[in-house]
């Protein structure tokens, strides 16, 4: 069964958190880059801050494929 995960600010995303999403902290660059790489094979959706949007590069998110991501509004 496919994930979904979101990145960013633990503040930001403790809504998803409470509807069951997995989280993960990423309060600045460096830990949404390591965020972003750990992230399992079988996740599908990747919900992303605008701060974690931000610090990860196009190719990056670009690269893995079939994986979505949906950045969120200011």
């Amino acid at each position: 069964m496919s994930q979904i995960v979101a990145i960013g600010e633990s503040e930001r995303l403790r809504g998803f958190k409470l509807a069951g999403v997995d989280v993960i902290a990423a309060d600045d660059s460096a830990s949404a880059h390591a965020a972003w790489s750990a992230l399992a094979g079988d996740v599908a959706l990747v919900i992303l801050t605008p701060a974690a949007r931000a610090a990860l590069a196009a190719e990056e998110l670009d690269r893995l494929g079939r994986r979505l991501w949906v950045e969120l509004p200011q």
